[in-house]
């Protein structure tokens, strides 16, 4: 994943960005989810790949994946 994603706080005010360019994940994400195939997106960003669009949900889901309290648990239990 690291190998198609970067962090860099100079690029895009720090937002995890695909390698190389200035395209946010969330943005290629959130139009996969808006109903865009992996070749439409190809088409639109040719300096993306299969293998970092890949990369780029799977960044995603590893983020869904952590474990947030929300802060009115947080009350509760403070």
């Amino acid at each position: 994943m690291h190998k198609h994603i970067t962090i860099d706080s100079r690029v895009c005010h720090g937002q995890a960005c695909f390698r190389g360019t200035r395209i946010p994940v969330y943005q290629i994400v959130r139009m996969m989810a808006n109903g865009n195939s992996i070749d439409d997106l190809l088409r639109e960003y040719p300096s993306l790949t299969r293998e970092s669009i890949l990369a780029g949900l799977d960044y995603a889901a590893s983020l869904a994946e952590e474990q947030v309290t929300p802060l009115d648990a947080m009350a509760l239990t403070g």
